[in-house]
């Protein structure tokens, strides 16, 4: 196999005219690579994505080809994909007003260019969910939230359609399913692509801990930070070090690699009904 891109989190090998997605147990905030690895994190993000992938098969295409015809070094961590032409645009959806969208809409009263009700605080439900995009950036620069016109001028108008009703699409299928398992969806980012015949397809992951802020239903409440199943909680240890956000980031104590590989492990069995080992 040969490498063609090593990342923050994943690693991407070609394989003949497939491509082997490696997710490794690295960890990535605020565009940055923690040097501390968070055990099984790769294999539980592999996981979830293919019970995710499985579970919207019937709405969105998505590029899985096998999840066992993978080398043996890399069997649970890796799976075989289709090539496709991605898109030069991150996709999320927003049902809850947190992180950076809490911090656009205190300045300017909007996500995305998209008008909300005043009054609105942190964990805000939204009147409906939202499509806020932002740019895919290289690695080692930011992502920035864009509009939709700033998708409309990068992809074009029907595209730029498409991928907000599917990014929307996929996000209210998620949110009811995780809801049914005591789960909020605060928001979610996915990747779409182009296949050789025209179709629009899901790449990367989805829904998984490092896509998307998973909040516990019993525990949510306006107004308040909520307890988070993702890595909002290596985001809060690395503000409250004082680190200043740029690389290289600080190692992360056993304590905290000890807690989000719990909460990894706890919303990838809440969500799928499956038992860790």
């Amino acid at each position: 196999m040969e490498l063609l891109h090593s990342g923050k989190v994943r690693d991407v090998y070609a394989d003949g005219d497939d491509l082997i997605l490696v997710a490794s147990d690295r960890i990535s905030i605020y565009d940055v690579a923690i040097p501390t690895p968070v055990p099984d994190k790769g294999r539980l993000l592999t996981a979830l994505s293919l019970w995710w992938f499985e579970q919207l098969s019937d709405l969105v295409p998505n590029h899985v080809i096998s999840a066992t015809d993978v080398p043996a070094e890399y069997a649970g961590r890796a799976i075989r994909v289709r090539r496709l032409e991605m898109l030069p645009v991150e996709c999320v959806a927003r049902g809850y007003l947190t992180g950076g969208g809490l911090r656009e809409y205190e300045r300017t009263g909007s996500v995305s260019g998209v008008p909300l009700p005043r009054g609105l605080v942190e964990a805000s439900i939204l009147p409906e969910p939202i499509f806020t995009p932002s740019t895919k950036a290289p690695f080692g620069e930011h992502d920035e939230p864009i509009t939709y016109a700033d998708v409309v001028d990068k992809v074009g108008e029907a595209t730029a359609e498409r991928l907000r009703q599917i990014t929307l699409d996929v996000y209210r299928r998620g949110a009811e399913i995780a809801a049914d398992r005591g789960i909020l969806v605060a928001d979610t980012k996915i990747e779409l692509g182009w296949a050789p015949d025209g179709t629009l397809v899901l790449g990367d992951e989805l829904l998984t801990s490092d896509s998307s802020r998973f909040w516990p239903a019993r525990s949510y409440q306006p107004g308040r930070v909520q307890f988070s199943y993702d890595k909002q909680y290596v985001r809060d240890w690395a503000t409250n070090s004082g680190w200043n956000k740029q690389a290289p980031a600080p190692e992360m104590p056993a304590d905290v690699v000890e807690a989000t590989r719990a909460r990894y492990v706890d919303v990838y069995e809440t969500l799928t009904g499956l038992r860790w080992e």
